[in-house]
């Protein structure tokens, strides 16, 4: 019971990712908020509910934890104050923040629409922020009130498509790109006050990936799923423990039986003009030679990403 007294919010935790997430969370002792928005489609449309996060927390309760159900939009500047408020109001503290609620709108980029574009980025990058920036500022006054470092803990939910590319999610891609820079810049900021923040680019079979990881990875008959999103929740529940107090603005990426650290991208060759200032002609001549001899294009093929076989 490594989480026993503190208290974590899970966004979009009324299916997939989230869900295995707050179970996790309130199987190692924590107070869950379990946020969901709730709406039947996985690009945001339909009628918000609050039946999605209202069965996690009672699967929760039922397993003898303790959780809260919440229905509300984190891209919502107001909610997520809200949000923030009600887990302090509830528990007393806030001390573990899980930002998972997303949404997709598939398109090429010559195709997608303005809304297409918004819509993702809001959920997405904007939720992300919210919740962030009020969490950071309930541990920044409570670290200054104690005098001392608090226990504060963020995990945020990128994707492997902000490094290789997705062609029909350009608005996706740019969005857990962001999260990346979102975290990292956190982490720097709140450090001091005793808070990581960290990142996770799952692989998982969920509603959200649904169409991304048919026909891979697929089990055997009797054999365990990799792509199962069980398989996440234990790395969520270590970057939210006392024993992850020294991991801080890193990006995992994590699927069943692997955990791999991303490294901050490295140079990977540097070109020095022979005067002071290139010219076009010098570059054609450095530059074309270089890349005409690289592999025919850098970014991965889905199964190269992932590693997976299609059945």
């Amino acid at each position: 019971m490594v989480l026993h007294g503190r208290t974590a919010v899970v966004t979009g935790a009324g299916r997939g990712l989230g869900r295995v997430e707050a179970l996790e969370l309130a199987r190692l002792g924590a107070n869950v908020i379990v946020n969901d928005y709730g709406q039947p489609g996985r690009d945001g449309s339909g009628e918000a509910s609050a039946a999605p996060a209202e069965q996690v927390a009672a699967e929760i309760r039922a397993a003898g934890g303790e959780a809260t159900a919440h229905l509300g939009d984190v891209a919502d500047f107001d909610t997520a104050r809200a949000l923030v408020e009600l887990a302090v109001e509830r528990y007393g503290t806030l001390d573990i923040l899980v930002n998972n609620a997303g949404i997709l709108r598939d398109r090429m980029v010559f195709s997608m629409s303005e809304d297409e574009w918004d819509a993702v980025l809001r959920v997405h990058l904007k939720g992300h922020f919210n919740m962030t920036r009020f969490a950071a500022a309930h541990w920044r006054e409570r670290s200054k009130a104690a005098g001392a470092p608090v226990h504060g803990r963020i995990v945020n939910t990128s994707s492997e498509a902000f490094l290789a590319g997705s062609a029909g999610q350009p608005n996706y891609a740019a969005a857990k790109g962001g999260i990346v820079g979102l975290t990292t810049s956190t982490a720097a900021a709140l450090g001091k006050y005793g808070v990581t923040a960290n990142a996770i680019c799952p692989r998982a079979r969920t509603r959200m990936t649904e169409d991304v990881f048919a026909g891979f990875g697929e089990p055997g008959e009797g054999e365990p799923d990799p792509l199962a999103p069980e398989h996440v929740a234990p790395l969520v529940g270590y970057l939210a423990g006392p024993a992850a107090e020294r991991v801080n603005g890193q990006v995992f990426v994590v699927h069943g039986g692997f955990v791999a650290l991303l490294e901050r991208p490295k140079v990977a060759a540097q070109f020095d003009t022979a005067k002071d200032v290139f010219t076009y002609e010098e570059l054609d001549a450095v530059l074309s030679p270089y890349f005409a001899a690289r592999a025919p294009g850098d970014n991965f093929a889905a199964t190269e990403v992932l590693g997976l076989k299609k059945r």
